[in-house]
């Protein structure tokens, strides 16, 4: 549809480019999907020497989608997607086992000069969640609240403009309950390389933090990524598609401030067969 995108999307292409697929611990993913709709994915973690790992289970049929996950802690996480429950809509059902607290509900409505999420806690004193943006594909305005019932206060507010263009985004956040400025900008140089920035100014103390970084397409299989942050750190990326669906990501980043530290390391295997 080509209507605004939700609130949570904004500035969403910078950060993705800054964030998205940097790893500095070990991980191995394995992906297998079958032509009855059902999908099965494994993800193992090697942090320090903690070893992290879930198995995901998703089963499509229709306009619903199950999702079941099980950690290594026996924590089930589990999500009931419909769409189109009314036109332009969908519905999800989540809950946690053994939490019995974290049931939640969220209900999405897009329309072609609107976008809104809300979300409600399924517990005596829920917490409730609402966002929206209105405007068009290029050009949007919207912002999000949260009230947690139990206090009877508002846990987040904030408010936003994003401007996307064919080569270029800009998002303008006044985030932490106007607390802190948060811009971002994202550009397509040219069909191989892309650039990013974000920066965050915060009115309390005057601090100033800020995020550069490059993405380039060597090939059609291989991405280079880089970043430099405030703080002198420099972190880069490499992406491999070795065969069709299949990544291989190797991440570096160096601390200069950590002169007693190595620059950390980071492998991730992503296989779908």
């Amino acid at each position: 549809m080509a209507g605004p995108a939700p609130f949570v999307d904004m500035g969403k292409k910078a950060k993705d480019l800054l964030t998205k697929d940097y790893n500095f611990d070990q991980k191995f993913t394995l992906t297998m999907l079958s032509s009855t709709g059902m999908g099965l994915t494994a993800t193992g973690l090697k942090k320090d020497q903690n070893f992290f790992g879930d198995i995901n289970t998703v089963y499509k049929s229709g306009n619903t989608t199950v999702d079941v996950k099980v950690d290594t802690y026996s924590n089930v996480s589990t999500k009931l997607t419909v769409n189109d429950v009314w036109p332009c809509s969908k519905a999800a059902l989540s809950f946690r086992i053994p939490d019995h607290k974290s049931g939640k509900l969220d209900v999405q409505y897009l329309h072609p000069h609107a976008a809104i999420d809300s979300s409600i806690g399924l517990n005596p004193t829920p917490l409730l969640e609402l966002s929206a943006t209105i405007g068009s594909k290029e050009l949007s305005l919207g912002g999000e609240v949260g009230f947690d019932t139990a206090s009877a206060s508002c846990t987040k507010y904030t408010a936003g403009i994003g401007l996307n263009k064919p080569d270029f985004s800009v998002a303008l956040l006044l985030t932490d309950k106007g607390q802190a400025l948060k811009a971002s900008y994202i550009h397509s140089v040219n069909p191989f390389t892309c650039v990013a920035a974000e920066m965050t100014h915060r009115f309390s103390t005057y601090e100033n933090n800020f995020s550069i970084g490059s993405s380039h397409a060597v090939d059609p299989f291989t991405v280079v990524k880089t970043r430099f942050s405030d703080n002198g750190k420099v972190a880069m990326l490499c992406q491999r598609e070795w065969r069709p669906k299949s990544l291989i990501t190797v991440s570096a980043e160096y601390d200069p401030k950590a002169v007693n530290a190595s620059p950390k390391m980071g492998l991730a295997l992503a296989l779908k067969p």
